[in-house]
């Protein structure tokens, strides 16, 4: 053995005794001992055990080389590359992968794997060498399971919940985790479904009561124990948050029966509050056998959530350019008038309120309010929303200091107004289930055009358009959390409708009128759909449970008329590439964003998107698109949150049904990383590639898309 306190690198594992579970399988199962990168012609082979089952090597005979496994074992004493793994020996590590190793073995059946005997020793180039033998026993395989104890449910039921079969391969690591031994937030085991039903008390046990040559039977006893009755909720740490913010999300009620799955559910609501650190959130029911009940303790640990968003500039000619932008979280109105409140605004009651100022000088400036209460009347979740916005752009704004001397024909007196408001109401559904939210809003919007000719339509530079519509939208969420969302799936299915003008006048033709006047009153019909799914790919990892996070979505938009006698108004449509921000609402346009691309004007993917737009361009009505990002988190202190993404994107937009087709699309790939401040929000980077940007005699140069994005996710 090594003396204590040496550090070395291992050069070889060596494994003895294992007929039926390869090398390389073992290897894998030893987290932290690994062996170190190797090439070489003439490799230093040690070994101290003799392998007495070693067979002949038949590799080549038996076309091994076609094996990937066999392939590699064989060029290992050659060649070995280990890019992220650590060489170094760790004694208590190794203790560690020598008890995965015997799991490895139990859950193939070896019950009696044992490891003989090891040793580890320098080798002749003062690296280390790890050597095993193992006793590997004989194969056991599953005989009769019956239960005791159990009167909630059946056996048949509790069988169907196991789902191990007489005859299965012997696995005391998934019989363990079938009847929940360990507590896992997925659920689905004999444990959970009790706890599930308030047995909080309940014990259950394995025995193996008979072997029979190579089958085990067994005898699954039970102690369900009383139902447990919640008798306090105490919470802790909220010190900004008023209290009752966050009883009024807790689904375990003093009084009601415990249940597991409402203490999961009611972490899950306290991490979307947004006002805490998601990974800090602790959860203790404390029993009290005497009486039958349960006390629950939450802590949770405050994070900040305000944001500031500031810029300004001096532009001469220009004028003042800038953004001033703030938006409170977790504001609370009713404390409005209290002064001793202020810090920098009265805070805790968990409502929302934002305002905005931008302004681009002479040639564009906006303003935009809005408020947020998610508990309208304090006792159901009731979200009301209130918003107005105003924009200004004057296309015309530095024509004057480009005009020439005596230039008498440059118009510079035009602009394009924008004044909207929005109010909406939305309610938590309980069926299918209460992850389901439908909510009804209200919208208004003018648009006041005065000389101003960007849609490129004949008449309708000038005039006054309303647009008075309501929207439905059904959506469902059920992420664990908003930041980095690890799993869950978030869907969202909206009908945006404007009165049906002309079906009340059904002998006139509104499509023959001047365009002023066809778009006095605006009309159409419009429906989005969202769907994202998230997928943990791996174990979480280290204290802040960090894992490989595959994301997937698709997105689909549609408007168009109620009939043939109108003409569709160019507001509304969709706009489709760059980075989600440009011409952002001006236009009331939904802005689909596509990393890798500028804003496109075509669905055509062989026509380049920096050829410029066309005259005839009024956006989109068709569109879809299809996401894939792999994700890992760096960091998830909350007062930094930053995780990196490789992303696969699809998507198109066509000038109406007949032209679409959901397989023309344009691609890109890339990578990009997010970072959340509390005081400015998600930020992000993304570098993509546009494929069908790739034109011959051009490169990845010309098709690459450096993508900043600020605030939100990109649609």
């Amino acid at each position: 053995m090594l003396p204590k306190g040496s550090k070395v690198r291992i050069q070889d594992i060596n494994i003895v005794g294992n007929e039926s579970i390869a090398d390389s399988k073992i290897k894998k199962k030893m987290k932290g001992t690994k062996e170190r990168s190797r090439f070489t012609l003439h490799p230093d082979l040690e070994q101290v055990y003799v392998d007495s089952l070693a067979q002949p090597d038949d590799f080549w005979q038996t076309y091994g080389f076609l094996q990937p496994t066999r392939a590699f074992e064989k060029l290992d004493p050659y060649f070995r590359f280990k890019l992220f793994s650590s060489a170094k020996f760790n004694e208590n590590k190794y203790f560690e992968d020598k008890g995965k190793v015997i799991g490895l073995y139990n859950s193939k059946g070896y019950r009696d794997a044992v490891i003989v005997r090891d040793t580890t020793y320098k080798t002749h180039s003062q690296n280390l060498n790890v050597d095993m033998q193992i006793s590997e026993g004989k194969k056991y395989y599953f005989g009769d399971i019956t239960w005791k104890g159990n009167t909630r449910y059946s056996d048949s039921v509790l069988t169907r919940i196991l789902g191990i079969k007489k005859g299965d391969i012997y696995n005391l690591e998934l019989l363990e985790k079938r009847i929940g031994k360990q507590m896992s937030q997925e659920g689905g085991d004999i444990s959970g479904y009790y706890m599930d039903y308030g047995y909080l008390f309940f014990q259950i046990d394995p025995v193996e009561v008979g072997i029979r040559g190579d089958t085990i039977d067994y005898e699954i006893r039970l102690r369900e124990g009383p139902q447990a009755t919640i008798k306090e909720v105490r919470i802790a740490g909220n010190e900004k948050t008023n209290e009752h913010v966050i009883r009024r999300e807790l689904r375990t009620i003093p009084g009601e029966k415990f249940s597991r799955q409402d203490l999961i559910r009611s972490n899950r609501e306290i991490a979307n509050l947004g006002f805490f650190n998601p990974e800090k959130i602790g959860m203790n029911p404390v029993p009290n056998v005497q009486d039958g009940t349960v006390d629950i303790d939450y802590t949770v640990e405050e994070k900040a959530n305000d944001q500031l968003e500031l810029s300004a500039g001096w532009g001469g000619y220009i004028g003042l350019t800038g953004t001033l932008g703030v938006t409170f979280n977790n504001f609370s109105l009713r404390n409005i008038f209290k002064k001793e409140t202020w810090d920098p605004l009265p805070s805790g009651d968990g409502q929302k309120l934002s305002v905005r100022v931008s302004s681009n000088g002479k040639a564009y400036r906006s303003y935009n309010f809005s408020f947020t209460e998610p508990w309208l009347g304090g006792k159901k979740r009731n979200q009301f929303s209130v918003s107005l916005y105003s924009s200004y752009q004057n296309p015309y704004a530095y024509n004057d200091y480009y005009k020439l001397p005596g230039d008498t024909t440059t118009s510079t007196n035009g602009h394009f107004k924008v004044l909207g408001a929005s109010v909406s109401l939305g309610k938590q559904l309980k069926w299918p289930d209460d992850y389901f939210t439908l909510i009804y809003s209200v919208n208004y919007q003018q648009y006041k055009l005065k000389n101003y000719n960007y849609f490129g339509i004949p008449g309708f530079e000038s005039g006054t358009s309303n647009n008075v519509n309501i929207k439905l939208t059904l959506s469902r969420s059920s992420v664990d959390q908003q930041i980095f969302p690890r799993s869950g799936s978030n869907f969202m299915v909206s009908a945006q409708y404007t009165p049906p003008y002309s079906l009340f006048n059904p002998d006139k033709d509104y499509s023959k009128e001047p365009a002023s006047e066809q778009f006095k009153f605006i009309e159409y019909q419009k429906y989005r759909f969202n769907a994202e799914w998230y997928v943990p790919l791996s174990r979480p990892m280290g204290s802040d449970n960090k894992t490989f996070v595959l994301k997937v979505a698709a997105k689909f938009g549609y408007i168009g008329r109620y009939n043939n006698r109108t003409t569709l108004s160019p507001f509304g449509r969709f706009e489709m590439g760059g980075d989600g921000l440009s011409n952002f609402a001006i236009y009331d346009r939904d802005i689909i964003s596509q990393r890798g691309y500028p804003v496109y004007y075509t669905s055509d993917p062989s026509i380049n998107p920096e050829n410029g737009q066309p005259a005839n361009y009024s956006g989109f009505t068709v569109f879809n698109k299809y996401v894939m990002e792999l994700r890992y988190p760096f960091s998830l202190n909350p007062s930094s949150t930053i995780f990196g993404l490789a992303f696969l994107e699809a998507a198109n937009g066509y000038k109406d049904l007949n032209e679409y087709n959901p397989f023309r699309l344009r691609r890109s790939a890339g990578i990009g990383m997010r970072f959340y401040l509390p005081m400015f929000g998600l930020l992000g980077f993304d570098y993509g590639i546009g494929f069908d940007r790739l034109q011959p005699g051009g490169g990845l140069k010309d098709a690459a898309k450096f993508t900043f994005m600020l605030g939100f996710e990109p649609e």
